[in-house]
C-alpha cells in the first residue's frame, strides 16, 4: 500500500508538475503539447483527399498510437486525482471542465472502436483535443474559468436569446405571413429570421417587404445590437476579474516572501513559478514587486537628512 501512494506521488509529480522548475515534468508537458498540435494538424490534412488517399495508412497509424497515449494519460491522471489539493475524490476530478475535455478528446475514437460510423465523421469531433491545450496555456485556462464562473450569467443571457428569438419570430410571423408564405408561413419558419437579425448576422436571404414588417425589422435588429454585446460583456468582465485575481495571488505571494524583510533565492524562485502558473508577464510581476516594496518600506528611497524622495516610486 504504502508503495502504490508512492508510485501515485510520483505520477502526480510528473503530470502536474507541482515543482514547475522540474525538467523531466516539463519535457513531459512539452511531449504532449506537441502530440496534440500534430493530431489537429493531420485532422486538417486528413480533409485533403489528396493527402488522405497517400498517407491515409499512416495517419490512421498515428491516430491509434495517439489515442492510446491519450488514454494512458487520462487514466494516469484519474489514477493520481486524490493527490490534487483541489479535488477530494477521483468522482470530483472526473466531473471537472479540464477532466470533461481529456474525455472528450478521446471519446469519439473510442465510440468508432464499438460503434462502426464514418471514420471521417469523427474528425471534427477529434478538433476537441484543441481544447487540451488548456492545461497547458494560462490564456485558455483563464477563459475555461470565466465560463466555468459566469456559467449562471450564460445561461441567463441565452435564455433572454430565446425569448427574444420567440418574441422576434411570432412578430414577424404576423406582419409577413400573408405576403411570404414560403418565409414566414409559420413561427418555426420565421425564426431562422429573427435568429439571423438578432445575431446581427444578416443573410439577407430572408427579409420583410410589408410597412409592418420593416418596421418591426428595424426594430429588432437594434435590439440585436445588445444582444451580440451581451456575451461580449460577460467574457470582459470575467477576465478582467480573473487577472485582478491573478496579481492579487502574485502580491500576495510577495508579501508573504518580504515578511522577514528581505526576498531570498528560494522565495524568487516560488515567485517565478508562480508568475508563470499564472500567466503574467515580468512587466506586470515587477509593477507588483516595486508596489509591495514601496508600501513595505516607505522610507526607501528617502534622503536619511531630509527625508525627501530620492528615486521615483512607481504606482
Amino acid at each position: 500500500m504504502a508503495d502504490e501512494s508512492e508510485m501515485r506521488r510520483k505520477v502526480y509529480w510528473w503530470l502536474e508538475r507541482p515543482d514547475r522548475a522540474a525538467t523531466g515534468p516539463w519535457l513531459l508537458e512539452i511531449a504532449l503539447i506537441l502530440l496534440i498540435t500534430l493530431n489537429v494538424t493531420a485532422v486538417i490534412l486528413e480533409t485533403v483527399d489528396s493527402i488522405y488517399d497517400r498517407w491515409g495508412t499512416a495517419l490512421l497509424i498515428f491516430e491509434g498510437l495517439s489515442l492510446l497515449v491519450f488514454v494512458v494519460e487520462y487514466a494516469a491522471r484519474l489514477w493520481v486525482a486524490p493527490e490534487n489539493p483541489d479535488y477530494e475524490s477521483r468522482a470530483k476530478w472526473a466531473t471537472s471542465p479540464i477532466a470533461l475535455i481529456d474525455l472528450l478528446a478521446i471519446l469519439p475514437a473510442l465510440l468508432y472502436l464499438i460503434f462502426p460510423v464514418d471514420l471521417r465523421l469523427l474528425r471534427t469531433f477529434r478538433m476537441l483535443r484543441l481544447l487540451k491545450l488548456t492545461r497547458y496555456s494560462p490564456a485558455l485556462g483563464m477563459l475555461l474559468a470565466v465560463f466555468e464562473e459566469e456559467a449562471g450569467a450564460f445561461f441567463a443571457g441565452f435564455f433572454i436569446l430565446m425569448v427574444m428569438l420567440i418574441f422576434a419570430a411570432s412578430g414577424a410571423w404576423l406582419a409577413e405571413h400573408e405576403a411570404q408564405p414560403d418565409a414566414f408561413g409559420s413561427i418555426p419558419a420565421a425564426m431562422w429570421w429573427a435568429m439571423a437579425t438578432l445575431t446581427t448576422v444578416g443573410y439577407g436571404d430572408v427579409t420583410p417587404i410589408t410597412v409592418a414588417g420593416k418596421i418591426f425589422g428595424a426594430a429588432i435588429t437594434v435590439i440585436g445590437i445588445g444582444m451580440a454585446a451581451l456575451p461580449a460583456g460577460i467574457i470582459a468582465s470575467g477576465l478582467n476579474d480573473q487577472l485582478h485575481r491573478r496579481r492579487a495571488s502574485l502580491e500576495r505571494e510577495f508579501r508573504k516572501a518580504l515578511e522577514d524583510g528581505n526576498i531570498c533565492e528560494a522565495d524568487e524562485a516560488d515567485i517565478e513559478a508562480l508568475r508563470k502558473q499564472l500567466g503574467l508577464s515580468r512587466r506586470a510581476a515587477d509593477h507588483i514587486r516595486v508596489r509591495v516594496h514601496a508600501e513595505t518600506d516607505p522610507d526607501k528611497g528617502r534622503c536619511p537628512t531630509c527625508g525627501q524622495q530620492t528615486e521615483k516610486q512607481q504606482p
